[in-house]
């Protein structure tokens, strides 16, 4: 049996471990290297293995997890609670384990923590922080060449939920997938957020039966082993074409961002805030309806005579609700897609997507792998130019209002490639 470290040998190994993480933060964003959402994580973890454990200690936390909408929702969820707590919360969107070790580390004098948590990460920072609740939102294919099967990641998420009896878990019921994961805990609210994207889960994860879908509802034509019919829960909230439906009535929800996929997070945030927390739902609405940008997603830039807004889309499902924000009023269309391994470099699913009528747009394909986006554009008969770099591509299209959508890395590297485009048009006129 190993021997137990010193209470006073684990302090100072902490200690080193925070210190250092402080450093390598520093030295990362002086440097210019990244903005140290992740370095100083690293950096402490490999020093105190149990830095995640101790930081996180006595402090009542929620984790949102699954395929699309975990960054919207975690700084919904935040923002609810700082009408009551202070809050330590990953916003930069770093959600794996040494982007939360940053996050606590940065918010350590934080009463509650709000984390976004990648999927496959979900088990182990659960057994390391015991969540006070665990935000269930969707489960889609997502990059199969770096995340793997869905059907295994449900498996992992279900065994979370199963190891941790007490926490209260906020699941999306329109979801099969995250409804499987949740279906037998013990401590569930069920909201029904919506699902756009239904493609990968037209089978029961549990026994492979089909899946009957009728207006709302759903069901497995297969029953569970133990007998009991896998169908629908009943929704004690839900997202309306207007608003949101409560266990205290209907609300107004009158947000900021585009699309009926917010709308469904930032009723899965609400309902959160409101059930696991008791921040009022007045003031939970209102904490959502504030929230106007995401680490620079749903954002305007001004660059010259154009007017740019970003729109971030990093899977089949994410590109068709991002598709369906698009204006069509707009002037000009620039897509950009990149292929990296954040990306995931099979973009097979390119041809999953919907890619529908733009109308009038001007439409240019970008990025490092805007060729095969354009072969995509002419199977689906969409006029287009291919022009690589998506900054000439804002340039080509007309003045007025642009849209842009881009995937992970393309739509990093736009922001930073406007913002030098921008610190140069400034210094031309200084």
């Amino acid at each position: 049996m190993p021997a137990r470290i010193p209470r006073s040998l684990r302090r100072l190994r902490s200690t080193a471990a925070t210190a250092a993480a402080s450093l390598a933060t520093t030295a990362s964003r002086l440097s210019g290297r990244g903005a140290g959402g992740m370095i100083g994580g690293l950096v402490a973890n490999a020093i105190d293995p149990t830095i995640m454990d101790r930081l996180g200690r006595g402090r009542p936390a929620v984790l949102v997890t699954g395929t699309n909408g975990k960054s919207t929702t975690t700084r919904m969820i935040a923002a609810a609670l700082r009408a009551r707590h202070t809050v330590a919360t990953n916003d930069g969107g770093d959600n794996m384990d040494a982007g939360i070790i940053s996050a606590l580390l940065a918010g350590k004098d934080g009463s509650h923590i709000v984390l976004e948590v990648d999927e496959l990460h979900v088990p182990a920072v659960a057994d390391r922080l015991s969540p006070k609740a665990l935000v269930l939102l969707n489960l889609t294919r997502d990059q199969l060449d770096r995340v793997g099967e869905i059907n295994k990641i449900e498996r992992a998420l279900r065994g979370a939920v199963m190891a941790h009896p007490d926490m209260l878990v906020i699941a999306n019921c329109d979801d099969v997938l995250m409804t499987s994961v949740a279906y037998d805990a013990p401590n569930v609210v069920w909201v029904a957020a919506g699902a756009g994207w239904t493609g990968d889960s037209v089978s029961c994860p549990r026994t492979g039966g089909h899946i009957v879908r009728e207006g709302d509802d759903w069901w497995a034509m297969k029953k569970l082993p133990d007998g009991r019919e896998f169908r629908r829960p009943s929704p004690t909230w839900t997202v309306t074409d207007d608003g949101l439906t409560s266990p205290d009535g209907g609300h107004t929800l009158s947000l900021q961002l585009p699309g009926r996929a917010n709308r469904g997070n930032a009723t899965q945030a609400i309902a959160a805030a409101v059930e696991a927390f008791d921040v009022p739902l007045d003031a939970a609405v209102e904490a959502a309806e504030g929230v106007d940008n995401v680490a620079g997603r749903y954002s305007t830039v001004r660059y010259g005579d154009r007017d740019v807004h970003l729109l971030l889309a990093k899977n089949p499902a994410g590109w068709q609700e991002a598709l369906s924000m698009v204006d069509r009023s707009a002037d000009g269309l620039v897509i950009a897609v990149n292929g990296q391994v954040a990306d995931g470099e099979d973009l097979s699913w390119l041809w999953d997507v919907r890619f529908e009528d733009f109308d009038d747009l001007s439409v240019k394909a970008a990025g490092e792998r805007g060729t095969d986006l354009a072969v995509r554009l002419v199977y689906a008969d969409i006029d287009h130019e291919h022009i690589p770099a998506p900054v000439k591509a804002i340039e080509a299209c007309p003045p007025g209002r642009i849209e842009v959508l881009a995937n992970y890395t393309a739509f990093r590297d736009l922001k930073k490639d406007l913002q030098k485009a921008l610190n140069k048009e400034a210094e031309n006129r200084g």
